[in-house]
């Protein structure tokens, strides 16, 4: 309603433009045509002035002249010549002549410029009344000076009055216009007031003409009305809009709300959390504004790719995308947002955080990776030695034979460990359930610290046990913790000097209701920001020290065993250069754990 008001009031604003032009015009014809006709009147009576003047000059001339001498004519015809031109400023001169046209006399007035030419020269006779003989001429030449001033006099009033009508013409025209639009303006004014929600608002209509009256009376019904239903649903569209909102902030994943205009109107914190923004920072700005952590406007050209599809093609194919935040990978998702009636009112971008997921798929990758190089040296060891044995074997002494045999050994032991590593991380990520009953734990360190004690020879490496006395029995699946304590060994003897040793301590811990078994070794250790993920599926520090191959799942098993499967809590305690220390707790009284179980 505003767009078509103004659309009228800049039309009308011509039609005042054309009038006003086209009255100037016809102003200016009319003071053209009366200042032609005043200065051709003003010539035609200019030029009879001269003629009467000459006459009279002519007929004085003869009476002067009559019945002297020659001589004395010449000086009279001066004398009054003279006399006439003082009198008569607009006299440039005056002529006499005889009968045979010859020059009798010429005065010239000399207050006129030289170069001055005459506007008007006119002749007449001079003729004897007694016998009507012609006896010469006047000629007398006139400046038309008094023309010039009436001229100029008279332009100068008709340019006044032009301008006055044509001031005049132009208030009416305003004042005129003015009226006319005052009823449009007091209108827009009130539909503005109801636009920008200003329900209720009514028009004063006063001297104004019956049509605009009930025009006015209409829209003050209309606000009216409004204002009631504003009253009676502003309440519930309130309540329906926090329910939105609040459905929207809850969301666990980011959401990004923008307008048909890429006017951010929403963001949960969530989003906020993920895009790393303070406060209202994005709100109501144009969503191409962000700026990721590489410096780079991460939505401008998802959304321009968005923005060149159909209707159609938004409503099924949704924009797919990854944007880096601080080393956050977030999945994001451009989807149409459309009213009841299916009207497009904009889109909303969803914000996946992906990165554990991206890190996970890397790590599965690089386990496969490992898995495929670990078991391709131990199957090809043992092609290669069986392959000999089978081939040469009558041709090697006894001592070779052992050694060919306790290489391929070592190599079914490797490959045993590696098959198992996985068959168990397949198991205890399960919810398969272990089997417990009462063990104790002093005895399943003898028996592991026993079982490694090749490998310590090999690497020649020693190992010191402190156990505290009075360690009760506890409640857990034997063949898990020992695995897991096996692993802690393990690990120590691959990262361990040589010439060093390995302390494994078992202390009771009461005031924690805890019993904590511990592996140290003196090796090159695991700095600060690799400590955190040691314990994670397929992780492997890997730099100039930790060169150790394996599949990166033996410390997440030792997790998933001893957290999920017997409650207990995992730790490492390490500084570079000065060794590791890898524990476990587990706990003493088991009730409350297995009454959980129980429950579910």
């Amino acid at each position: 309603m505003v767009s078509n008001q103004k659309m009228s009031l800049t039309t009308q604003n011509r039609l005042i433009i054309f009038g006003l032009v086209l009255s100037t015009l016809l102003i200016m014809a009319i003071a053209v045509f009366a200042t032609i006709n005043i200065q051709r009147n003003l010539n035609e009576g200019y030029q009879n002035f001269g003629q009467v003047i000459s006459k009279i000059l002519a007929i004085e001339s003869v009476e002067l002249t009559k019945d002297i001498p020659e001589k004395k004519a010449f000086e009279v015809l001066k004398t009054h010549s003279d006399s006439l031109m003082k009198s008569h400023h607009d006299i440039i001169f005056i002529e006499f002549r005889n009968a045979d046209g010859k020059l009798i006399y010429k005065a010239i007035n000399k207050n006129i410029t030289k170069s001055k030419i005459p506007s008007i020269t006119v002749s007449s006779p001079m003729t004897n009344v007694i016998d009507n003989t012609n006896i010469g001429s006047v000629t007398v030449g006139l400046s038309g000076s008094i023309t010039s001033k009436i001229s100029k006099t008279a332009r100068a009033s008709i340019l006044f009055v032009f301008v006055i009508v044509w001031l005049v013409f132009a208030f009416v025209i305003l004042i005129n216009t003015y009226l006319i639009t005052r009823e449009l303006r007091i209108l827009h004014d009130g539909v503005k007031r109801i636009s920008s929600g200003e329900f209720g608002y009514k028009i004063e209509g006063k001297d104004v003409s019956e049509e605009v009256q009930e025009l006015f009376q209409a829209f003050n019904d209309m606000s009216m009305r409004l204002n009631l239903y504003d009253e009676e649903n502003i309440e519930q569209i309130t309540l329906e809009r926090n329910k939105l909102e609040a459905v929207l902030m809850s969301i666990v994943n980011g959401v990004v709300v923008c307008d048909n205009n890429d006017i951010v109107t929403l963001i949960n914190n969530h989003a906020k959390e993920m895009l790393e923004l303070e406060g209202d920072q994005l709100l109501n700005t144009t969503i191409q504004n962000y700026v990721d952590t590489q410096g780079e406007y991460c939505f401008t050209e998802k959304i321009e790719e968005y923005k060149k599809l159909s209707l159609e093609e938004k409503s099924t194919k949704p924009i797919y995308f990854n944007i880096n935040v601080s080393g956050k990978i977030l999945k994001s998702i451009i989807s149409p947002m459309f009213t009841r009636n299916n009207d497009y009112v904009g889109y909303i971008i969803v914000l996946i955080d992906i990165t554990r997921e991206t890190e996970m798929d890397q790590m599965k990758s690089q386990f496969i990776s490992n898995v495929s190089h670990e078991l391709r040296t131990p199957v090809t060891v043992l092609r290669s030695y069986i392959d000999t044995l089978y081939n040469y074997g009558n041709e090697f002494d006894y001592d070779t034979q052992k050694e060919f045999i306790g290489t391929i050994n070592t190599e079914i032991i490797r490959l045993n460990r590696m098959v198992n590593d996985i068959l168990d991380f397949s198991r205890l990520d399960s919810n398969a359930k272990l089997e417990k009953s009462e063990n104790d734990i002093s005895q399943l360190i003898d028996a592991c610290t026993s079982q490694i004690q090749v490998l310590l020879k090999e690497h020649n490496l020693n190992i010191d046990v402190q156990k505290d006395e009075d360690i009760p029995l506890l409640y857990f699946n034997y063949d898990a913790i020992a695995r897991a304590l096996t692993n802690y060994l393990s690990n120590a003897i691959k990262y361990a000097p040589e010439n060093s040793t390995i302390t494994v301590r078992l202390f009771k811990e009461p005031e924690k209701n805890l019993v904590t078994v511990t592996v140290r070794d003196e090796g090159v250790g695991i700095a600060p920001e690799f400590q955190k993920k040691v314990f994670e599926r397929f992780y492997r520090v890997e730099n100039n020290t930790h060169t150790v191959k394996g599949t990166g799942l033996g410390l997440h098993l030792v997790k998933t065993t001893i957290e999920k499967h017997h409650h207990g809590i995992v730790f490492v305690n390490s500084q570079p250069n000065k060794g590791s220390t890898f524990g476990f707790s587990l706990p003493i009284d088991t009730s409350e754990f297995d009454e959980e179980q129980d429950l579910v």
